[in-house]
């Protein structure tokens, strides 16, 4: 190869300091040591990369190609040095983590700071999934790592879990919607007769799940649970919210919760992983989220 790294790194250094006098001084070199490099790397590409302006030494338009296509290369040579010692520490250089949408995932974010006194360098990339999505995360790839998970997992074995805690759901309604001022229990068949609101499954190849709808229901589907409870609070349609939110928007006189002949819905939630995945970012998230602490935060 006639284009090294060092090479590269001197034609950046004389850009980013203005000249090959500027350069040499940081990177402890003498001018004349910059100017022997850079003619012998025209010599050996057979191409002119500098010329001269007066006082001043210009990139040609070869020389800039060549400049702004090897920042690519050293900055992908940078990142290969900082994988593979965090390989060699135990730690991924990046964790996937999807996070059922009930959960409200910005909930995480004090958990993003605790991480960051690891010092392990590994990169955190959070996505939302709903249902059945978050297994098929895992098992995609798409996420290292689901954060409640419910339900069976996909077959096949190869899962590792630990129990989150179960999510309690109320039925809300707008105050001034029909269901507001029924007697309750609210009986299925009276429910039935209005439009739901639901959160679509985000599984993309597995069967997708539906919870909290009844037999011959109309149904508004959002793709959040944001979206999901604004529509509820604008009257849209009716439906099962996570406890703390449903009461949070009742003492706002947002929405109202109704007893139904059902019942409080429960749901227990896990973390899940494939068990052919190791490193210590993992295994950190898995054994902080586990602990009462988080679990009462994200559930409670």
């Amino acid at each position: 190869m006639k284009i090294s790294l060092e090479a590269l790194e001197l034609l950046d250094a004389i850009d980013l300091r203005g000249s090959f006098a500027g350069a040499a001084a940081a990177l402890h070199r003498v001018p004349s040591a910059v100017t022997h490099a850079v003619r012998r790397l025209e010599a050996d590409l057979g191409v002119t990369l500098y010329e001269r302006q007066g006082r001043r030494a210009v990139l040609t338009e070869a020389g800039r190609t060549l400049l702004e296509q090897g920042r690519h290369l050293l900055a992908a040579a940078g990142e290969l040095e900082c994988r593979v010692r965090r390989v060699a520490t135990g730690w991924e250089n990046e964790l996937r983590i999807a996070v059922e949408a009930v959960l409200e995932p910005a909930r995480l974010l004090p958990l993003v700071a605790e991480f960051d006194t690891t010092n392990g360098g590994t990169r955190l990339r959070f996505g939302v999934e709903v249902l059945a999505g978050c297994w098929e995360a895992v098992l995609s790839g798409r996420a290292d790592l689901a954060v409640g998970a419910s339900g069976e997992p996909p077959p096949g074995g190869g899962w590792q879990t630990r129990p989150l805690g179960e999510m309690e759901f109320v039925f809300t309604v707008a105050p001034t919607h029909p269901l507001a001022a029924l007697p309750e229990p609210l009986a299925p068949e009276d429910i039935a007769r209005h439009r739901a609101v639901a959160l679509a499954d985000s599984s993309r190849e597995l069967m997708a799940r539906t919870v909290g709808l009844l037999s011959g229901q109309p149904v508004l589907t959002v793709a959040d649970a944001a979206s999901k409870r604004a529509a509820q609070v604008a009257g849209l349609g009716v439906g099962y919210l996570p406890r703390r939110m449903a009461e949070e928007d009742a003492a706002a006189g947002r929405l109202a919760i109704r007893r139904t002949a059902e019942g409080v819905r429960v749901m227990p939630l896990c973390l899940a992983w494939r068990r052919s995945h190791e490193g210590r970012a993992l295994e950190w998230f898995v054994e902080r989220l586990a602990t009462p602490q988080w679990r009462a935060a994200l559930l409670g």
